[in-house]
């Protein structure tokens, strides 16, 4: 029998495939009407998914019940929550169509994952882990977050330089509300990783010993962290936007990205649970 916390999962998941699936055809046909449409559709699925994480929420008996689907929810519930938000601001409707796929890939990988699996395990549970993957999550969405709107800044600025807007050319945000997201995401995601990682550091110190350090995971993390860091310290001290920092902050989750595979799958480490 398939219980509440299910058919709301599926329900979240077949909305944002639907949303998904709206955005690309509104640039296939031109029409920020289908976008819009598929916003709201987006927006039921975050409601959906809020509603599979509260009733989760409700039967958690602690870590012991925190599995890798209720992870990778988290994931996509916070990306699409941060675009929704702005939604309300900058009306850049037509970037859903490069963050609703990565809202559902990380649901189809939470499909492929038991609800009942222990994510943490019992010997790691605790407040500083709890804090250390939200605030980690959150972070790393954000720059997922900037990196999509750096990506949709290069096609526009693309077309501008090239003097053929088209008609998708007028369908797309503007490079003011583009740079602001990508802006936006650096300056929050940054210390929200910042605070994860030094919370996941305290606790590896007490728990772990002298060898975290080392750890691939530790190491790969402390590099994309060192990266962005990078780009909000020339964004914010000698005033670089636009363009470059939309290709940098593309290149970042690129890095991070196949960073995160290969250490998954590759390399030995104390975070394989994730």
């Amino acid at each position: 029998m398939i219980s509440v916390e299910g058919i709301l999962f599926a329900a979240a998941l077949f909305c944002c495939a639907l949303a998904t699936a709206g955005y690309l055809i509104s640039l296939l046909v031109r029409r920020v009407a289908l976008a819009k449409i598929s916003t709201w559709i987006l927006a039921a699925g975050f409601m959906l998914l809020t509603l599979n994480l509260l009733v989760a929420a409700v039967h958690w008996t602690g870590w012991s019940s925190f599995g890798s689907r209720h992870f990778l929810s988290i994931y996509a519930w916070v990306i699409a929550g941060i675009y929704l938000g702005l939604q309300l601001k900058t009306k850049t409707r037509l970037l859903g169509a490069f963050i609703a796929p990565f809202i559902l890939l990380f649901l189809i990988a939470a499909a492929g994952q038991g609800a009942d699996r222990n994510l943490v395990p019992s010997q790691w549970q605790g407040g500083l882990t709890t804090l250390h993957l939200v605030l980690a999550i959150a972070g790393e969405a954000l720059f997922v977050l900037a990196s999509a709107a750096g990506a949709m800044l290069l096609i526009q600025n693309n077309l501008l330089k090239n003097k053929k807007p088209g008609p998708l050319g007028r369908l797309l945000p503007s490079l003011g509300d583009l740079d602001q997201i990508n802006h936006f995401g650096l300056l929050w995601g940054f210390p929200l990783l910042t605070l994860g990682m030094i919370g996941g550091a305290v606790y590896a110190a007490f728990v772990w010993g002298g060898s975290w350090p080392a750890d691939p995971k530790v190491v790969w993390s402390f590099a994309v962290w060192v990266f962005y860091g990078f780009l909000l310290h020339q964004r914010l001290a000698i005033g670089w936007k636009g363009s470059r920092m939309a290709v940098l902050s593309c290149l970042g989750l690129i890095v991070f990205l196949l960073s995160a595979l290969g250490i998954r799958f590759c390399l030995a480490t104390v975070h394989n649970f994730i």
